[in-house]
């Protein structure tokens, strides 16, 4: 597969883009401040003269700069302007040599300007070594940055994937109860609650490596896992479905609208004589802030009552899974209304 190309201002060469700028606003300050009685030839060569063996300095500087390790965590101007000086001493001679060479004043009879040449390029260099170590703690500053997102990524998905794994057990020990208790009363309606079972552990193992699946593959297995429940409880369990069109291609983490199900069927449907009317739905809802929102509403009639500890591990385990596959805007609560018992998923869409 082709690699995706990196956007044009990721491709430049800034180091160069700068460099050549900035010597070259330096020979044109040079030049102005040379040419106030006239311009020649021989003034506009002295003054990129001295920008060029500037820039040419800078190249090698900025290889032992790096090679010493001298800038980057923190620079070490204890070692830095000793060599600054040095730096600066090689090109106020070669700016002299320009001077001698070109001549743009006539024969040089003085070199009284020297000690400010020297004070002056000096200064310029450590302006510029100033500004690389500044790049180069942004440039360490910034991949760390990118280094500790990674690992905050890596770290969320292998706390995702260790939710899962404590989910599937979970559900398929339930499942598994519930193909013992009818294997012995009607083996053909056992054999296909087997392959029920089948169908969800497929879509369990499937769904395990995805971090969010399309509502329509969580809705297929809560089907399947109902199909399971039915062939225990009969009559007792009364199951209504009420999906929005449209709303089937948003992803929702996996297991988790099948772990709301198997909460309303255990204290719904199991811990009632008559059994209980399960409800499911998904609409899209917009809040105040005017995001589209995915709502799942699974509801049973009863009572609200403090979970058991399977069911409390299933749930706490579902509001984290959606927290960390589906962002903070994800919820997940609980809540009784009249005779009815509601789980309610809000989550942003996801396509």
């Amino acid at each position: 597969m082709q690699q995706a190309r990196r956007p044009l201002f990721a491709r430049l060469n800034w180091y160069w883009i700068f460099q050549l700028a900035g010597w070259g606003a330096i020979g044109l300050l040079t030049l102005l401040s040379l040419s106030y009685q006239g311009l020649s030839w021989a003034i506009a060569g002295t003054s990129f003269w001295g920008a060029a063996s500037g820039l040419a300095l800078s190249i090698p500087w900025r290889r032992w700069l790096r090679r010493q390790q001298l800038v980057g965590r923190h620079a070490d101007w204890k070692r830095i302007v000793p060599a600054l000086l040095a730096l600066g001493t090689l090109q106020t001679a070669l700016v002299a040599l320009g001077y001698f060479v070109l001549r743009p004043f006539g024969n040089v009879r003085s070199i009284d300007w020297l000690p400010s040449a020297l004070a002056s390029w000096t200064g310029i260099f450590l302006v510029w070594t100033a500004l690389y170590a500044m790049v180069q703690s942004l440039r360490r500053a910034s991949r760390f940055e990118a280094e500790a997102l990674r690992l905050e990524v890596l770290a969320k998905d292998a706390q995702l994937r260790a939710l899962q794994a404590q989910v599937n057990p979970h559900f398929f020990f339930n499942s598994l109860n519930s193909v013992r208790a009818l294997i012995f009363e009607d083996r053909e309606a056992a054999a296909h609650m087997i392959d029920q079972l089948a169908n969800l552990m497929r879509h369990a193992l499937q769904s395990g490596q995805h971090a969010t699946v399309p509502l329509a593959a969580e809705l297929d297995a809560v089907r399947a896992y109902l199909a399971i429940e039915q062939s225990r409880f009969e009559q007792r369990l009364r199951v209504s479905f009420d999906i929005a069109p449209g709303v089937e291609h948003v992803r929702v983490p996996p297991m988790a609208l099948q772990t709301l199900v198997e909460n309303a069927v255990k204290y719904g449907v199991e811990a009632s004589a008559n059994g209980a009317d399960i409800r499911i739905a998904a609409r899209r809802s917009t809040p105040a802030d005017g995001a589209a929102m995915l709502q799942i509403d699974v509801a049973n009639t009863g009572a609200l009552r403090e979970p058991g500890t399977s069911t409390s591990v299933g749930l706490r385990n579902a509001r984290q899974r959606l927290q960390l596959a589906c962002g903070e805007r994800a919820s997940l609560e609980l809540r009784q209304q009249a005779d009815w018992v509601f789980a309610t998923i809000h989550l942003p869409e996801q396509a």
